[in-house]
């Protein structure tokens, strides 16, 4: 299925460089010079990504608000365009998932592009996921007991995390226990895509009865345990309380098929502190969403405890405050961020945008 955007912006040049991004990204694009205008199309037509350019402001969170109102256009991507950070605050509360900062060039804009393409191409699935983090032995072609991380599930499907890159389109075998069941699950299936932080998607070939019979009934009870969250950001103070923990991770959330608070694997080194304490504890990240993330720890802290995450990347440091939600003895433990501000929302928006992209 085709990847559909509305681009929502008067200024030529601008249009111009993302049309050939979007171009590039195998990403169709419609173009309005006006956010009245978009108004009636938002209403109408669903559309995977909507970009607005917030030079009238007011217009344009009235647009962020109207897709964000809709069934066909709620769970949309939506991107804005804004000259300064003053405006980051206003366009997260009404439900933006990336900015670009003015002036709009190629280099500026095309790694949040690229991150929001391959957030909209995960997404797009024809079956309902579960988060999960269960340790799995793969084998392909002439290589056995692969160690992999399964991530997500369905019971058409699997994504997963692997130090290794698999040869493409090969047939990849399966073992691995889901949280909560003794039997282990035993498939086959190919994989029909990678990219280059060792994601891997896998659709499912071969499926023994006892395995699906394992599958489907815990997909379907995590399913059931999930919680639907709304798809904007709302101030922290509005933000709900509502928690979920599927697996080993933290913060999974469904609405057709899309997770608002979208989840993504990578691994990415961090010192963990707890509230009071300048002794680190290093640690890796192995998931993040704007929600939180969940830390690897041979020993993790009890559930409750404040914490304070610093994760170093070439491009940026960023410093946020959490809590942990859940500890798993052994294993890690899902910390919940503490955001207080839009600029410790842009640092998390724009670490998780380096982990996307492809």
């Amino acid at each position: 299925m085709a990847l559909r955007s509305l681009v929502v912006c008067a200024d030529a040049k601008a249009v111009q460089v993302l049309g050939q991004l979007l171009s590039e990204l195998s990403i169709g694009a419609e173009h309005c010079g006006e956010a009245q205008l978009a108004a009636s199309r938002v209403l109408a037509q669903p559309f995977d990504a909507i970009l607005v350019d917030c030079q009238d402001q007011q217009a344009a969170l009235e647009l962020i608000s109207a897709a964000r109102s809709t069934p066909i256009n709620r769970s949309s991507l939506i991107i804005a365009i804004v000259d300064t950070r003053d405006q980051v605050r206003d366009v997260f509360a009404k439900g933006a998932n990336f900015v670009l900062y003015k002036p709009i060039t190629a280099e500026r804009a095309g790694s949040s592009l690229r991150a929001a393409r391959s957030l909209m191409r995960r997404e797009k699935r024809g079956k309902e996921r579960v988060s999960v983090h269960a340790q799995a032995s793969i084998a392909y072609a002439n290589t056995e007991d692969v160690a992999a991380i399964l991530l997500d599930l369905s019971e058409d499907g699997l994504a997963l995390q692997s130090e290794r890159k698999l040869p493409p389109r090969c047939k990849v075998y399966f073992q691995f226990t889901l949280p909560g069941k003794t039997p282990a699950v035993r498939l086959s299936g190919e994989v029909v895509w990678q990219d280059a932080t060792g994601r891997v998607g896998i659709r499912f070939a071969d499926v023994p009865q006892a395995s699906r019979r394992i599958l489907s009934q815990w997909i379907k009870t995590n399913l059931s345990q999930q919680v639907k969250v709304e798809p904007s950001l709302p101030p922290v103070s509005q933000q709900p309380a509502t928690r979920a923990n599927a697996g080993f991770g933290l913060l999974s959330a469904s609405s057709s098929n899309r997770r608002e608070k979208s989840r993504y694997a990578c691994r990415l080194g961090a010192d963990i502190y707890r509230a009071g304490e300048k002794v680190p504890h290093r640690c890796t990240l192995s998931d993040i969403s704007t929600g939180g993330c969940y830390v690897e720890s041979p020993a993790p802290f009890p559930a409750g405890t404040t914490v304070q995450i610093v994760v170093r990347t070439l491009e940026m440091k960023v410093q946020v405050l959490g809590t942990v939600l859940a500890m798993h003895p052994g294993f890690g433990m899902g910390v919940e961020f503490s955001l207080k501000s839009p600029y410790e929302r842009e640092q998390v928006q724009q670490l998780i945008a380096c982990q996307v992209e492809v």
